[in-house]
């Protein structure tokens, strides 16, 4: 990273577990987000590195991969595999002759589909997948918790008390405005949005032409902006394409891209309507608040929380680190929101063990009050023993009960 100190990660103690059991790992996820500094951080001293991001290496890979892996024999670090995907053919061919060795490759990736994509194909059976975000406020502040699991954390449910980070407003949205890449999250010094336009202008260069042919990069720039101006809100790819002068087709071409590299997410609907009418749109939210606050030209943390983009910015920071509890954990987000074609909405709807539903609601506020929870309460009646515990999730600095069933919850407590 650059020089920064290391920070440790949540998904560390998976990965170190998880190369104990299977002969490959493969980590995806954004570019920047620290997957070849943690990957090295785990296994350098144990695993060769070869990158193909060296143009000269992956000419290599892709011309003769049998010799490029008798050059750098396993245990072996292959970092950003996507760039040679047949490589994983012959990955795939050492493992099978020595099926009894375990942690022979590590493999990362910031292009999730065609990765996935060659790993399914490829390495089925054979290696474990993981995803690494930008870094959770937590792990942001030294506490990644990786044992921790995140019922414990969440809903205090457990043995174990997680530490709680205890923020106030200013270092939330300081937080939030920087967002979780680690050079402008871990230095003051980084301008943030210059390291953020240098990131966009570089992911537009290269994930975009390497992921699909876009004629215009003019117009793919238009989409980020339109997606950032709606993120929290549904999505309607008829309104958009209209609103941007493309094809319903381009867009949902362009939106799976954004989703295949790590910089959005599409939230779809919890479709169970014991009787209520229901939206089946899906939303959409940036994963990386400090991605979103430029593109929505936010100029400073002290204007992350303010104006009309607040509340948007807000929930898509709870959104973010709901993903990161799981995804971090080597576990899949099962997250939905709930609303009714009346507009009635809980922000998030969680699905843990055994079908239990835990609704959330992200309120831009360091006073909640019990009419803050009335929509979990629905969300609740409605559903019955369906329905677990309830969060409001807002600005307080302590946990503490809104009514019998829904408690207020500080956003960096987890």
């Amino acid at each position: 990273m650059n020089g920064l100190q290391y920070r440790d990660r949540t998904l560390a103690q998976v990965l170190c577990k998880a190369a104990r059991q299977f002969s490959a790992l493969v980590v995806t996820g954004p570019r920047q987000s620290g997957k070849t500094t943690l990957v090295r951080h785990l296994f350098g001293a144990t695993h060769r590195y070869v990158s193909l991001d060296d143009p000269l290496t992956r000419e290599q890979a892709l011309s003769d991969p049998r010799l490029l892996l008798s050059r750098f024999p396993a245990p072996v670090i292959l970092d950003e595999i996507q760039y040679a995907p047949d490589l994983l053919h012959y990955v795939k061919a050492d493992i099978d002759s020595r099926r009894d060795k375990r942690g022979l490759y590590v493999l990362t990736g910031s292009q999730t589909f065609p990765l996935m994509q060659g790993t399914s194909e490829s390495l089925a059976g054979r290696a474990a997948v993981f995803s690494l975000l930008s870094m959770s406020i937590r792990e942001v502040a030294g506490w990644p918790d990786g044992d921790v699991q995140w019922r414990e954390i969440l809903l205090e449910e457990g043995p174990r008390k997680p530490r709680i980070q205890k923020l106030e407003i200013h270092d939330l949205s300081r937080a939030i405005w920087r967002g979780g890449f680690p050079e402008p999250a871990l230095s003051d010094e980084m301008d943030a949005r210059l390291w953020q336009a240098s990131y966009v202008q570089t992911y537009l260069e290269r994930d975009v032409r390497a992921l699909r042919s876009v004629g215009d990069l003019h117009d793919f720039q238009r989409i980020l902006l339109a997606l950032a101006a709606r993120t929290g809100s549904l999505l309607n790819y008829a309104d958009l394409a209209r609103d941007l002068g493309v094809t319903g087709k381009t867009v949902k071409a362009w939106v799976s891209l954004l989703e295949a590299s790590g910089q959005i997410s599409v939230l779809k609907p919890y479709h169970a309507s014991l009787g209520k009418r229901l939206v089946k749109r899906p939303k959409v939210y940036f994963l990386d608040t400090g991605t979103l606050a430029y593109l929505l030209d936010i100029d400073s943390h002290e204007d992350v929380l303010k104006g009309m983009a607040g509340g948007p910015m807000f929930e898509s920071a709870v959104f973010g680190q709901l993903v990161r509890l799981f995804v971090h954990r080597g576990e899949r987000p099962r997250i939905y929101f709930w609303r009714t074609a009346a507009g009635r909405e809980v922000d998030f709807v969680l699905e843990g063990s055994g079908g239990v539903l835990i609704p959330i609601e992200a309120k831009q506020t360091a006073t909640p009050s019990i009419y803050h929870a009335s929509a979990i309460e629905e969300f609740q009646r409605l559903f019955g023993r369906r329905a677990g515990k309830g969060l409001v999730v807002c600005l307080c600095r302590e946990r503490f009960a809104l009514t019998r069933t829904v408690d207020a919850v500080p956003l960096g407590s987890f």
